[in-house]
């Protein structure tokens, strides 16, 4: 497993995906911050796969399960989000959203998943092969993940990444799929390109989705334990979580009806693993509509 990081939150929003926006850095004091964002959107429609509707009684369409708001945590160290409506192009987020970055740890194993698949053949893998591919991202496995990136090119991997889903924060660090750093703006788009088929094409979107769902054990955190249980286990979701040095990093990203949220993280390792899921959830809590 592998893990992420923290900081203090604004609501923004940015014009374009690929557009340089002005965003102010705010150490990680611990304070906390809430100053409310203009909501600017995209000049273009992401495409991809119509978001779907939460259905509510008899068939109506329910209240959105996020919306933008602002949002204020007090942290012991680093953070930040990003939210993305995919329908609009529409992204708010913190003021260090796209400035400050953090490893990927775990979070990209959907993305060696999902470009291996890509570039596969179209008889597509061996059995054995997709059952590697499905634990990597329902447990995040390692070992399946290291295979995967030596067989499709190491350093590569990342970088196809970066120029199939248009990232504009995110650098390879030689040899470490983990230590991959990337922006909230640019998790966020890494969602969107997982949903609409660009990152694994037509034939695997939806089974990369649906292992998405099938996270379990110590990787399902944060974004889903802010949501109603009856729709949170049909929520693809993939999280990243490790100590490096002193430090946990723990990320989370969900693809929740037609929002991706990501929240990134860093904090002291004596505060343990549920700190920074904390954090994601009360970002994700933050972020529910008030009836």
């Amino acid at each position: 497993m592998r893990l992420r990081n923290v900081f203090t939150a604004f609501t923004i929003a940015a014009l374009a995906l690929s557009a340089v926006t002005l965003w102010t850095d705010v150490t990680g004091t611990g304070n906390a911050a809430t100053v409310p964002g203009p909501f600017a959107r995209y000049t273009r429609d992401l495409g991809g796969e119509e978001p779907s509707p939460t259905l509510g009684m008899a068939g109506q369409a329910a209240p959105p399960l996020l919306a933008p708001a602002p949002v204020s945590v007090s942290v012991q160290g680093f953070y930040a989000w990003a939210l993305l409506d995919r329908k609009t192009g529409t992204m708010t987020g913190s003021t260090n959203a796209a400035a400050a970055t953090n490893t990927t740890e775990s979070m990209i194993k959907v993305w060696i998943t999902a470009d291996y698949l890509r570039r596969f053949t179209a008889a597509g893998p061996d059995q054995e092969r997709l059952d590697e591919l499905s634990r990597m991202i329902r447990d995040s496995d390692d070992a399946a993940a290291q295979d995967i990136y030596e067989a499709d090119g190491d350093n590569a991997v990342v970088q196809r990444m970066v120029s199939v889903c248009g990232l504009t924060e995110t650098s390879v660090v030689d040899g470490w799929w983990s230590r991959t750093q990337i922006s909230a703006r640019d998790a966020v788009r890494l969602g969107a390109c997982l949903t609409d088929g660009r990152a694994a094409g037509p034939k695997w979107t939806s089974w990369v989705l649906g292992e998405m769902r099938q996270v379990r054990g110590e990787g399902r955190f944060g974004v889903v334990e802010a949501l109603p249980t009856e729709v949170a286990n049909r929520i693809p979701i993939k999280n990243g979580w490790t100590v490096v040095g002193d430090e946990w990093h723990v990320n989370c990203m969900a693809v929740v009806d037609r929002y991706v949220l990501a929240v990134l993280t860093r904090y002291p390792e004596e505060l343990g693993l549920d700190y920074g899921a904390g954090i994601c959830r009360s970002v994700t809590s933050q972020l529910r509509p008030r009836s």
